[in-house]
């Protein structure tokens, strides 16, 4: 007999579908919240709407905090929910402090407590509770306490002013449309809350190659626009990257030069960030594609890539901003026949030199790989070898070389072994051990476009849920990611685990198919959709 799959496609990975008895007869039907900023209130909103969604009925919510009452907790009925220090404070509770973002997850009876470091990790705090109750494994006596691997956890979108999305399989963009910001605020919100449901804290939002309608977006009208977009973000505790070309002095402000030890530059950059920032408070700052594929930047005159970030990073201080700075640097036109030249050891030969040289606030994002996202290929060498230079893994999410969300191509299991691998830089010195401790975080270039069930294949979902989970925790399994999606989204235990089958099978198949024995750019010349044995053999790029 067929069993009916029951998935919204629209709601991913939070479906609202009622979950079985067993699992919520223990589950308190009140709520004791810390009240405070907006995304305290926003974990308490996805919690009373988790509940509606999930267990059909709505909690009675008491928020507590400085001049607002609150009913005192019962002693063994109720979900506490708040800062650790609040609760600790509030309650009489001894919980251990965690790194920023990371929460505690209690469950004795029908008392739950779910307490984060910050405000973040309440709302992620939050999210989590109600993805174990989905699964069922919210026992009596139940506890978790988990921090992020990676501090900064970002998704790039590569969305053109116009509409169209670079490398995007899944519509048109959810953001842009004309040359302006055009959007809907629902949907917008429901892309926020998927973020955050996975622990994404920050975003870019326009493409990494920023032409002239891309430059509006940090002229006074586009960045009155761009107030209304970032108070959607902010209660789900996300915070923007803006791209910027190197060379908008020059394009922008009537400057004959963006040489960055211009004095008449650095004032241009800084008047320009006092001007963002006093729309944007928050900002997270500036993501920068230079010197890359035909993008201006520093070498045009003469700098190197240290010099050239610093400027940008100069004006950003003052306001707590940072730089990412994309290492995606190689002669795209060299001759293949020239052995003097190594596209694999160009990152590594423009920024290795340069560790310690760059300002504080900038970031380094380093692809995977030195070549382009290939279905397979060597790790970069740059990581495990900059010491004091901050920087960031990148990974495409969107799949590109990968299939184009036409194919099945589950990408956590790639990934999975990119976070083992050992760079052979001392001790402790493996992707996921250098992400705890040297490396600032991990990004990755989105997928979502207007299709209605945002990745254009469905099962393309478990995607964007994986790169979440594996930024939260570099440690964990490809397998355990697909189990915690296909339940979460199909709920029926037996399409879960053919879901899980497929996806765990689908990498080796694709790769055996389109790209063996790690021979990378064995696809079709600008397309990059399927195999082309030759394609690529006497192509300049």
């Amino acid at each position: 007999m067929q069993t009916k799959c029951a998935m919204n496609e629209y709601e991913c990975w939070l479906q609202n579908r009622r979950i079985g008895a067993a699992s919520t007869e223990t589950i308190p039907s009140v709520i004791f919240a810390e009240d405070g900023a907006e995304v305290k209130r926003q974990a308490a909103e996805e919690l009373r709407e988790g509940f509606i969604r999930l267990l059909g009925f709505s909690p009675a919510v008491f928020f507590s905090g400085p001049g607002v009452y609150c009913k005192k907790p019962d002693a063994e009925t109720g979900v506490l929910l708040g800062t650790i220090s609040f609760l600790n404070r509030e309650y009489g509770l001894a919980l251990p402090a965690q790194k920023s973002g990371g929460f505690i997850i209690k469950k004795l009876k029908q008392k739950v407590i779910i307490a984060g470091e910050d405000e973040n990790g309440v709302l992620y705090g939050a999210f989590r509770f109600l993805a174990l109750m989905v699964q069922g494994k919210l026992h009596d006596g139940f506890e978790c306490f988990q921090s992020p691997s990676a501090k900064i956890r970002i998704i790039n979108h590569w969305d053109e002013p116009n509409g169209n999305v670079g490398r995007g399989y899944a519509g048109n963009s959810i953001l842009w449309d004309n040359d302006r910001l055009c959007y809907d605020p629902r949907r917008i919100k429901d892309y926020a809350r998927l973020l955050a449901s996975i622990g994404i804290n920050r975003l870019s939002l326009n493409n990494v190659n920023v032409g002239a309608a891309g430059r509006r977006l940090y002229t006074g009208e586009g960045l009155k626009e761009l107030v209304k977009l970032a108070a959607i973000f902010r209660p789900f505790g996300i915070k923007l990257f803006l791209c910027v070309n190197f060379a908008s002095p020059v394009y922008m402000g009537g400057l004959d030069t963006a040489d960055p030890l211009e004095p008449a530059v650095r004032k241009w950059w800084k008047d320009r960030a006092d001007l963002i920032y006093s729309y944007l408070p928050d900002l997270a700052g500036f993501l920068v594609k230079a010197d890359s594929e035909g993008e201006p930047g520093p070498f045009m005159y003469g700098r190197n890539q240290a010099e050239g970030a610093n400027v940008l990073a100069e004006a950003l201080l003052p306001h707590r901003g940072e730089v990412l700075w994309r290492c995606f640097v190689y002669n795209c036109q060299q001759d293949w026949r020239d052995h003097s030249i190594d596209r694999a050891c160009s990152a590594y030969d423009y920024f290795k030199p340069l560790d310690g040289a760059f300002a504080d606030n900038v970031i380094l994002q380093i692809k995977f790989g030195p070549y382009d996202f290939q279905v397979r290929e060597p790790v970069s060498p740059l990581f495990g070898a900059l010491e004091k230079t901050r920087h960031v893994l990148e990974l495409q999410i969107t799949q590109e070389y990968t299939g184009q969300q036409i194919d099945l191509c589950y990408l956590p299991v790639v990934w999975e072994d990119i976070m083992r691998f050992d760079t052979a830089h001392g001790p402790a010195s493996t992707i996921k051990e250098l992400m705890v401790s040297r490396m600032d975080g991990i990004a990755a270039v989105g997928s979502v476009g207007l299709d209605n069930n945002w990745t254009g294949h469905t099962l393309a979902q478990a995607n964007l849920y994986g790169f979440g989970r594996i930024a939260w925790d570099a440690g964990i399994s490809a397998e355990q990611i697909a189990e915690e999606w296909s339940v979460l989204s199909f709920g029926e235990p037996d399409i879960a685990r053919t879901i899980k089958t497929m996806l765990m099978k689908s990498y080796s198949t694709f790769e055996k198919y389109n790209a063996p024995f790690g021979v990378c750019f064995m696809v079709t010349p600008h397309t990059h959709y399927g195999p082309s044995v030759e394609g690529y053999e006497f192509d300049r790029w």
